[in-house]
């Protein structure tokens, strides 16, 4: 039976996220963190661990048929390959920063300027986008520091959190591309992997599903269910059950968690009791 090749980063967050995505999926990998290729106990996978950059290439050469990086490096290395998952994690952002003592008015500043980067593509496109032409100064690491010693007026990376901005003295000005991770193809796929990419796809989407919704159980009075059967509306249709108490209905739902915060009042408000939100481990659509 044929086995479906995933390239996946070799260290970093992205290797950890990666392998908890699988792990959530029900797939176990054996020794993923010593080796550079596992296999799966309970699913015709095989795990590559590779450098990030490196990983649109592979699937390109169909060396690996499928791969997991940041929508980032897949922009950046333009290979002939698709996305076919957005994966909703490591979520970060490519920025123009520069030194925090510089005034800033917008992008036309850049004009004439020298900026360091390590994505000179997606920066290129940026700038003819907007008109403006500088100087791209391209670097494989290290770039925050490139303003304090010469290098350039300003840099173009990736950012998370801001900090390291922050503490080399630098301000993020202009988002250029946001990105998170994804999940890319060559296209390529045998019928066979094809389908197996589809078994994985159904389970990636039922733990992604899961994770952003929560199970509410709540008491109402007969006499408010359907207001509250219209603020949580569930899947199709929130389940009702009869309790004990004579004009009282539980009311079990399912609400997306960024919801649930802006309806607590009104449920509160109409009468619900006893609130119970829990978290689905599965959830298939």
């Amino acid at each position: 039976m044929s086995k479906l090749k995933i390239a996946v980063q070799k260290s970093g967050r992205l290797n950890e996220k990666s392998l908890l995505l699988l792990k959530e999926c029900g797939i176990k990998i054996s020794n993923g963190t010593s080796k550079l290729k596992a296999e799966a106990q309970n699913f015709p996978i095989e795990v590559l661990f590779l450098r990030d950059d490196d990983i649109p290439q592979y699937v390109e050469q169909q060396v690996a048929d499928i791969g997991i990086l940041g929508e980032n490096e897949v922009l950046e290395k333009g290979k002939k390959v698709s996305v076919v998952e957005q994966l909703g994690f490591a979520a970060c952002r490519l920025s123009l920063a520069i030194p925090k003592n510089k005034n800033y008015q917008g992008v036309r500043d850049f004009e004439g300027k020298r900026i360091a980067t390590s994505y000179p593509n997606i920066l290129a496109e940026f700038l003819q986008n907007n008109a403006v032409k500088a100087e791209i100064e391209e670097i494989g690491g290290s770039v925050e520091i490139a303003p304090s010693i010469g290098l350039a007026d300003a840099v173009c990376d990736i950012v998370s959190t801001g900090s390291t901005l922050l503490t080399n003295g630098l301000k993020e000005v202009e988002t250029v591309l946001n990105s998170q991770a994804v999940m890319i193809s060559s296209g390529q796929l045998s019928t066979e992997k094809s389908e197996l990419l589809e078994k994985l796809l159904f389970r990636i989407r039922a733990v992604r599903n899961a994770s952003a919704n929560k199970y509410i159980l709540l008491n109402s009075p007969d006499s408010a269910i359907e207001a509250i059967s219209a603020l949580l509306p569930g899947m199709k249709s929130p389940t009702i059950l009869p309790l004990n108490r004579k004009g009282w209905s539980s009311i079990h739902s399912v609400v997306k968690e960024d919801e649930f915060w802006d309806v607590i009042d009104q449920l509160k408000s109409l009468g619900a009791e006893g609130i119970l939100v829990v978290p689905i481990e599965k959830m298939i659509v």
